[in-house]
C-alpha cells in the first residue's frame, strides 16, 4: 500500500530520467543502454547475510540488547536519511530491522538508493521482502541486494524469524507463509534460544496476506519459543493489536514520512517498547 504525496519526495521514475539525460547529453558516437529494470547491480550486495553475523557476533551470549523497526521507506528518501541519522544519535542500539518496500515500482535505481542510505547506519541491518519489491524485476533485486526471502538470525538467547507474507504479488502459487521453511528454522534453533520475535511485511488479515491460512499461521508461529510478539510494515500506520486475541501483540510500523522510530529494548526480564519522533 502506498499513498502518493508530491512534498519532498522524489519520484523513482526521476532517477531514470536523469540517467536518460546524462546519456543523450554525451553527444558524439558514444551510447549509453539503461534500463530502470535491468539486474546489473551497482555497489554492495548480500547484505542481509553479512550483517546477520555481526549481529550474532556482537550479541553472543548476551540476554539484553536494543533494536529499531522501520519500515515502507519507498521513495521517501530525505526522510529515510533523517531516520539514519537519528539511529546513530541513539546511543543503546545493536540493530536495525527494515520490514520491507524499499521500493515503489521495483526499480533497480531505488533499492541501490536505499542501501546507500541505510549503509549509513552505525550498526547492522537487515531488510525484508516487500509487496512493492516484488514489482516488476524487483524481487530479483531484492534477492541480489539484499538476501533471502525467508531468513532468521539470533541476538543472544532471541530468536528472529523473518518471513515473507506477500501472497497476493505471488498470486497464491507459491507457499506463502513458507511452512517448510518455519518448519526447518524450529527444527534447527540452538538449545540457548529462549524468546523468539516474529517480522514479516504484511500482517495477517492485510490484503496482501493468505488469510485462509492466517489462523494457522498464528498457530506454527506459536511453535517457537516464548513468542514475544510480531512485526509489520505494509499499512504506513502505527498499530499496536492483539490480532488473535490470544494474547500476542503485533505491532505495526508507520511508513517513515510519519518521521517516528519504533524501539524494542530486551532485558532478561522482558522487553519495553517506544516511539520516537525524528
Amino acid at each position: 500500500m502506498h499513498k502518493i504525496d508530491n512534498k519532498k519526495k522524489r519520484p523513482a521514475f526521476f532517477y531514470a530520467c536523469l540517467f536518460f539525460l546524462s546519456a543523450i547529453g554525451l553527444g558524439g558516437c558514444e551510447m549509453i543502454e539503461f534500463h530502470p529494470y535491468d539486474l546489473d547491480i551497482d555497489g554492495e550486495t548480500g547484505i542481509n547475510a553479512k550483517n546477520i553475523e555481526r549481529i550474532e557476533t556482537a550479541l553472543k551470549g548476551k540476554n539484553e540488547f536494543s533494536f529499531v523497526f522501520i519500515s515502507d521507506t519507498q521513495r521517501w528518501y530525505d526522510e529515510t536519511e533523517d531516520a539514519v541519522a537519528a539511529i546513530n544519535r541513539l546511543e543503546d542500539i545493536d540493530f536495525v530491522i527494515h520490514g520491507g518496500d524499499l521500493s515503489d515500482f521495483g526499480m533497480k535505481l531505488e533499492f541501490e538508493q536505499q542501501r546507500d542510505i541505510l549503509n549509513k547506519l552505525r550498526v547492522p541491518y537487515v531488510c525484508l521482502l516487500g509487496n512493492h519489491d516484488c514489482l516488476a524485476t524487483g524481487e530479483k533485486v531484492f534477492l541480489t541486494v539484499f538476501g533471502e526471502r525467508d531468513f532468521s538470525f539470533n541476538a543472544g538467547n532471541t530468536h528472529f524469524v523473518c518471513l515473507n507474507t506477500n501472497a497476493l504479488e505471488f498470486d497464491y502459487s507459491e507457499a506463502i507463509p513458507d511452512f517448510a521453511y518455519i518448519e526447518n528454522d524450529l527444527n534447527g534453533l540452538p538449545e540457548k534460544i529462549t524468546r523468539t520475535v516474529t517480522v514479516m511485511h504484511a500482517a495477517p488479515f492485510t490484503e496482501q496476506f493468505n488469510n485462509n491460512i492466517a489462523r494457522v499461521f498464528q498457530h506454527y508461529i506459536k511453535e517457537y519459543p516464548a513468542l514475544q510478539f510480531c512485526l509489520a510494515g505494509h499499512t504506513h500506520n502505527l498499530t499496536v493489536e492483539n490480532t488473535f486475541d490470544d494474547g500476542t501483540l503485533y505491532y505495526t510500523a508507520p511508513s517513515i514520512k510519519k518521521r517516528t522510530l519504533m524501539h524494542f529494548t530486551f532485558t532478561s526480564n522482558g522487553y519495553s517498547y517506544e516511539t520516537i519522533p525524528f
